[in-house]
């Protein structure tokens, strides 16, 4: 039986267009909020309609200016909170600060646990998010939180242009259990590109593990930021072999560097998803596929406190395994 409580959805500034396609996925209406800021740059937030009661989700990642968006995050939680509703779930279809969640060097912090404990002090009682950079990060919360894969929305992209001789690579040793489970749905063997960053901005590929040669390669990974990563990646590939080089990236987080490098790429394609949003890119291939439908699907179930683990299953399979 569906919960009688009413749903609703607001969208800070981050990704409004998402937003409004979650609530259309849904047909449920974008709720009323100004979020705004006075001269000095200080966020304002005002929620324009009655939210007593309710089940609020509040729709904003954390992508740039990460600092602003989720300072309107935080703001939007305890507006709601403030105005009685009864559940706030705040909505990170992009978790930024993600890469932060360890102490890898002496003296610096986890930003990514300070931003749970913040978000958990706003007054969030849990979290729908989407391909974190880590999954240690769900631990770091002490709500509840769901994690979703855009897993099935590239499968039915990949799967639709019928690729030939397949080969599923990550392009670094930390996603390999990401690209096992992309390999595990396409029924694709796997390899893996040996990466050594040195900077934030450049890395070194060093070797290949496993077979290219002759074959289709699909690159996986969860965020690109400066295509660092995936171009010299699609550049060693295409060295050793590889007839054509596809990227599927869940959040692409690009800058101008980025956009520069894409387009002097090996790369065929770039597919990512609306998790953040993009400017239209001339002379390369840039794909957009929309998770706002899992999304709202999500949203749903966690509304009438249905399984959402159930919306991974593709074939049988699910992207975690």
């Amino acid at each position: 039986m569906e919960s009688q409580v009413q749903l609703k959805i607001f969208s800070g500034n981050a990704n409004r267009p998402l937003a409004q396609r979650i609530a259309d996925s849904i047909g449920v209406p974008l709720g009323d909020a100004t979020v705004t800021a006075f001269p000095d740059e200080e966020t304002f937030v005002k929620i324009n309609e009655n939210v007593r009661g309710r089940d609020i989700f509040i729709v904003q990642p954390t992508c740039p200016p990460a600092n602003q968006y989720l300072m309107e995050l935080l703001i939007m939680i305890d507006a709601a909170r403030r105005a009685s509703a009864k559940r706030i779930t705040a909505v990170l279809p992009f978790f930024g600060y993600a890469r932060q969640d360890r102490k890898d060097q002496p003296r610096v912090p986890i930003t990514a646990k300070l931003v749970a404990n913040l978000i958990t002090a706003a007054g969030a009682n849990r979290v729908l998010t989407m391909d974190l950079h880590a999954q240690q990060i769900m631990g770091f919360f002490d709500i509840p939180v769901d994690h979703l894969y855009a897993a099935p929305v590239m499968y039915r992209y990949f799967i639709g242009k019928k690729l030939k001789d397949l080969v599923v690579v990550s392009p670094d040793i930390g996603g390999v259990k990401m690209v096992h489970a992309y390999a595990n749905l396409f029924q694709a063997p796997l390899a893996i590109v040996d990466k050594k960053r040195k900077s934030a901005t450049d890395v070194e590929m060093l070797s290949v593990i496993g077979d290219v040669d002759g074959k289709t390669v699909l690159l996986v990974d969860d965020l690109t930021e400066t295509a660092g990563t995936v171009t010299r990646a699609a550049e060693i590939l295409k060295k050793k072999g590889a007839k054509k080089v596809y990227a599927s990236v869940s959040h692409a987080v690009l800058n101008p560097a980025a956009l520069d490098r894409l387009k002097a790429s090996e790369l065929e394609e770039l597919v990512t998803t609306d998790t953040v949003p993009h400017s239209k890119v001339s002379g390369f291939k840039l794909t957009e596929l929309t998770v706002a439908p899992l999304l709202g699907e999500a949203i749903k179930r966690i509304h009438n406190s249905e399984s959402v683990s159930s919306l991974f299953d593709i074939n049988g399979k699910r992207p975690e395994s």
